[in-house]
């Protein structure tokens, strides 16, 4: 009896003190696919559904998705667009006068820089 109730102990101070994840870390699912912590969904999400929850707090992509930039005269500091290059996707934001990747405003996280079409936004 004792050694049961020393390894519930035990089981339970080890999973009550788990470190929860902080907002924008990052980690790999099952299928080594990048996934990243979400504050405001409480749980590991694709990247694409973490950049589509940041957008949706802004009310929306603003200029949607799609490989032509918007009209450069059109856009407004702090819109948003989901470029799709032949790599994958990448959330950008206006800022400054220019596009940049949105991680680039927000500095989520690095890694965040090295997915889908982000490295190659500006080739």
């Amino acid at each position: 009896m004792r050694l049961l109730l020393f390894v519930l102990f035990l089981s339970y101070s080890v999973t009550g003190f788990a470190k929860k994840p902080e907002h924008a870390d990052v980690s790999t699912d099952k299928n080594q696919n990048m996934i990243i912590w979400s504050e405001t969904a409480d749980s590991w999400l694709t990247v694409e559904s973490f950049w589509q929850e940041y957008a949706k707090q802004k009310g929306g992509l603003t200029w949607g998705q799609g490989s032509d930039y918007p009209e450069y005269s059109q856009v407004k500091e702090r819109d948003t667009f989901m470029v799709e290059l032949e790599q994958g996707p990448c959330l950008m934001e206006f800022f400054h006068e220019r596009w940049r990747r949105a991680n680039d405003v927000i500095r989520w996280n690095e890694k965040l820089n090295e997915y889908g079409g982000c490295p190659f936004v500006f080739d």
